[in-house]
């Protein structure tokens, strides 16, 4: 996976490690650290796919579920006519383990107007205290190298 500095939104690179953004709070939403400015309104969500590469750097707990919604307003500080493009379900805290990718699609803005600003949205269900998170708007999700089990031929 190829990932720009100016595309992360939560969390950055050390030494080329992973450095993830704490989530944490009781029934609240945390905005990410970063926010793209896209210049102008427009819809980066057509043309070519683009995803959201969401990793879990430090294993969340306490509270319920994590949801993680790509946001888009009209200032920087993601505040002012914000609009969900897209969304995760809830998922259960005791999933989202160090090293857990979760992936979510960048969708076209439509029906809604486009905004400026994007960023990505943590909403906590129960009191979260820990979590880190690292995610970038990239072309690609890499994924991981799964094995299986031995026993088969090729021929």
């Amino acid at each position: 996976m190829i990932t720009d500095a100016l595309l992360q939104l939560s969390g950055g690179f050390s030494s080329g490690v992973a450095t993830g953004q704490t989530v944490t709070g009781t029934n609240t939403t945390v905005l990410s650290t970063n926010t793209i400015d896209l210049g102008s309104a427009r819809d980066i969500g057509k043309g070519e796919m683009l995803e959201i590469a969401i990793e879990v750097i430090t294993a969340a707990s306490g509270g319920t579920s994590v949801q993680f919604q790509l946001i888009e307003a009209d200032d920087a500080a993601l505040t002012t006519n914000v609009q969900v493009i897209v969304q995760t379900d809830a998922i259960a805290v005791a999933t989202l383990t160090a090293g857990v990718q979760v992936p979510l699609h960048y969708d076209r803005v439509d029906p809604y107007p486009a905004r400026r600003y994007i960023g990505l949205r943590y909403a906590l269900v129960g009191a979260v205290a820990a979590g880190a998170y690292w995610a970038a708007v990239v072309k690609n999700i890499a994924d991981k190298q799964v094995n299986y089990a031995n026993g088969f031929a090729v021929l």
